[in-house]
């Protein structure tokens, strides 16, 4: 009397194996959101999308990241370190005097070169009182624009120096987004930052 053998059972296709370490696997899940996020825009991003497109389990992201929200979060605090990054490096090596507008320069740079994370970065859609790494982010940005009109007053005559902080914030800002949205005419031969430079009085850049 022969016995059958128990039928084999089929191999279930491996998980996605979570292949980073700990503490890189934060940094490659911001990437891969900043990917999604100039395809998708922030209301189509899901922590899904990103696991996916790192291929690290639908899982992985909540060891780091509460919901999608939070992601964003840190992706558009990340976006105000780097904004602030550039324009004390522009501040700096201007003279005293230039320092405001070279400033300005590189702020609508930063958002012409990274258009989704600057629009996110501003967003109402998140709520910075929730999050305090990016209400820390963006006040420490404004206190060093603070500082730089302080001391531009202190270099510049009067009536050409900003009068607050919020007038020289709302002109770059008003620029880039103008900028951004194609609503200023470019004329031929330009670049957009030459029209900044022009607007704000800042002098052109330095051959390398």
């Amino acid at each position: 009397m022969t016995t059958s053998k128990p039928p084999r059972r089929r191999a279930l296709p491996p998980k996605p194996a979570d292949r980073y370490h700990h503490g890189d696997l934060r940094a490659a899940l911001l990437t891969s959101a900043r990917l999604l996020l100039g395809e998708k825009g922030p209301e189509a991003l899901s922590l899904r999308d990103v696991a996916r497109r790192l291929g690290v389990s639908h899982n992985a992201p909540y060891k780091h990241f509460a919901s999608r929200d939070a992601l964003l979060a840190d992706l558009a605090a990340e976006g105000f370190r780097e904004l602030a990054a550039r324009n004390a490096a522009a501040a700096g090596a201007a003279t005293p005097d230039r320092a405001m507008a070279e400033r300005g320069v590189a702020y609508v740079a930063y958002a012409l070169d990274n258009p989704s994370v600057f629009r996110l970065m501003f967003s109402p859609m998140l709520d910075k009182a929730a999050f305090p790494a990016l209400r820390e982010a963006s006040q420490a940005s404004f206190a060093a624009l603070g500082a730089t009109t302080a001391a531009v007053a202190g270099t510049t005559p009067p009536a050409a120096a900003p009068s607050s902080p919020l007038l020289a914030w709302a002109m770059v800002h008003g620029l880039a987004s103008l900028l951004l949205d194609g609503q200023i005419a470019i004329p031929a031969g330009a670049s957009p930052l030459d029209v900044v430079r022009a607007t704000l009085g800042a002098s052109s850049p330095r051959p390398d």
